[in-house]
């Protein structure tokens, strides 16, 4: 059993990413569900389904590659900010910019998990969950 499954999923895709895999399993978890959600919503992953298999179920993640050069992946750096042992919160005001504007930071609010720049735009601070770029 995992106890930080948000970073069980980023060291999952990072891992492919350098294998260059295609597609790559993810243990199912809500958390995990609503990053993905944002990760395809910023189009950083192709897509993602949910399959179940007996009492537990996993995501199967696509991984997008450049269009231009197949080997160059959209993600190239994933960053896990706040942990168990040690939370990172912020307020509206303090939502940090990642890499000028280029990355994302994904945050969970009382809202929802979604990015940096949309949680300013509402005015809710939360939990920075990771970086990504």
């Amino acid at each position: 059993m995992v106890n930080d499954s948000i970073s069980d999923m980023l060291t999952r895709l990072r891992n492919a990413i350098c294998a260059q895999h295609k597609v790559v399993q993810v243990p199912l978890t809500n958390i995990n569900k609503n990053i993905l959600k944002v990760l395809q919503k910023e189009g950083y992953i192709k897509n993602f389904e949910i399959l179940f298999e007996r009492k537990s179920g996993y995501l199967l993640v696509s991984l997008k590659y450049n269009s231009l050069n197949q080997d160059k992946p959209c993600l190239s750096v994933l960053k896990k900010i706040s942990r168990p042992g040690l939370r990172m919160y912020v307020r509206t005001k303090k939502i940090p910019k990642v890499l000028g504007g280029t990355g994302i930071a994904i945050i969970s609010t009382s809202k929802g998990v979604m990015t940096g720049s949309i949680a300013r735009n509402l005015g809710i601070g939360g939990e920075i969950l990771c970086y990504i770029w």
